[in-house]
């Protein structure tokens, strides 16, 4: 095994990203920090290293525990990396989640045109 790897590659292969693209676009947006700094999607990544990164509505925290070149199975991702995320986070994160959901009683139906409009009005309005 090497003694580093590209954070893009890293943060693909444990599955924080589902495509390796979107993990490179991710560092050059400034959504992925290791420490106080935010990388690049060459940055090397070492043992021992805290990644900070920003998806959407959640802001995950990791440590990394070892390195790898491909993609594992969800199973296998506790073994390379250590998930420091509070719980704080995905709390939030199911509130909204919960929030964005629209509950309509059994047997209505489609929504017609004006009450879907209603729907969109609703979750476009900020509190």
């Amino acid at each position: 095994m090497e003694e580093h790897i590209r954070i893009d590659k890293w943060l693909w292969a444990v599955r924080l990203f589902k495509t390796r693209n979107q993990a490179s676009l991710a560092c050059r947006a400034g959504k992925v920090r290791m420490g106080d700094q935010t990388v690049k999607p060459s940055r090397e990544v070492h043992p021992m290293d805290v990644i900070s990164v920003n998806l959407g509505f959640i802001s995950r925290t990791v440590q990394v525990k070892a390195l790898l070149d491909n993609r594992v199975s969800a199973r296998l991702v506790p073994e390379y990396a250590t998930d420091l995320t509070p719980e704080e986070e995905y709390a939030r994160r199911k509130m909204v989640r919960e929030a964005n959901y629209e509950q309509r009683e059994r047997g209505l139906g489609r929504p017609t045109k004006k009450q879907r409009r209603d729907i969109v009005k609703l979750k476009r309005y900020k509190i």
